[in-house]
């Protein structure tokens, strides 16, 4: 049995009418008639009663016909699907994301993709940058939003978004009002910044800025997120240097004040294993094309 016989079987059983069904199967009657003999040698069964007054359905017809409807049907089905994902039109990513990139970007990426590929599904991580490299190295993400330079050896890389740091102060701080703040008016206080094993690069350009002004910062909170460490700053435990971007948090307690010599941006990297932006892998492809399109947006 074959999707063809089964194509032939439902155009006959509608039309009931050997000349009208070859006519809509765009072929002529004897090769049609053929296909209904196959079929039912096939089923073991007539399905088709043929005399002077025209062809009917016999009992096993009708019994065949919502089967071989459906059967056509879950393969008209398998095709689209089949034909969509190899498209980038359907299919599922596994991404991760550092946390920041929620006030920075991600969203809108988001927000544009699913309305130009409703049929992809997005399976997302949030994960440091630090874990999101093994889990790219490994394959068990398509792609990831990090922050670090330490990119793998056969890895490619979208610029995302650049943003500076700020100073992240308790808004009952003495310096909380000041329009401009540099780096070694903190000197004394309780720090509060990312675990060095969560974002390395970012912890030693930290520990770094504060040594080039002249002290050693005192680390009361070494933290797993930046979000985090802006909590504990609201709550008047601390002062920080965060990435600008997390004003957008909107939390009550804090106040940010730019720096007078700036540290180097923090940088956020679109990172997937090169070559899988392929047409094979339509679905990151797709989405690549939307990160690439916002990125000068974000920046």
């Amino acid at each position: 049995m074959e999707f063809r016989h089964l194509r032939c079987f439902t155009v006959l059983a509608e039309e009931l009418h050997f000349g009208r069904a070859a006519q809509r199967l765009a072929m002529t009657q004897p090769p049609l008639s053929l296909n209904i003999q196959q079929l039912e040698a096939s089923v073991g069964a007539r399905l088709f009663e043929r005399n002077s007054r025209g062809v009917a359905l016999t009992a096993a017809g009708q019994a065949f016909l919502p089967r071989a409807l459906a059967l056509l049907e879950q393969a008209a089905l398998a095709t689209r699907e089949a034909r969509d994902v190899g498209q980038g039109l359907a299919g599922q990513l596994h991404m991760g994301f550092a946390g920041t990139v929620l006030y920075r970007g991600l969203p809108q990426v988001l927000r544009d993709f699913g309305a130009a590929h409703p049929k992809l599904r997005l399976a997302l991580r949030e994960l440091s940058s630090s874990e999101q490299l093994v889990e790219l190295v490994h394959d068990r993400l398509d792609l990831g939003f990090v922050h670090t330079t330490r990119v793998p050896a056969g890895f490619s890389q979208i610029l995302v978004s650049s943003q500076p740091f700020t100073a992240c102060l308790p808004s009952s701080h003495p310096l909380a009002n000041a329009k401009v703040l540099s780096l070694d008016q903190l000197k004394g206080e309780a720090f509060a910044i990312v675990m060095r094993a969560v974002s390395p690069d970012y912890h030693d350009r930290i520990l770094a800025a504060c040594a080039d002004a002249g002290f050693e910062p005192s680390l009361a909170f070494e933290l797993r997120h930046w979000l985090s460490v802006v909590s504990v700053i609201a709550q008047g435990l601390g002062v920080g240097l965060v990435p600008a971007a997390l004003q957008q948090a909107g939390l009550p307690g804090v106040v940010f004040v730019p720096l007078a010599q700036p540290l180097a941006p923090y940088d956020t990297h679109c990172l997937w294993r090169t070559g899988r932006d392929h047409t094979a892998q339509g679905a990151l492809g797709a989405f690549l094309a939307v990160v690439q399109k916002a990125a000068p947006l974000t920046a």
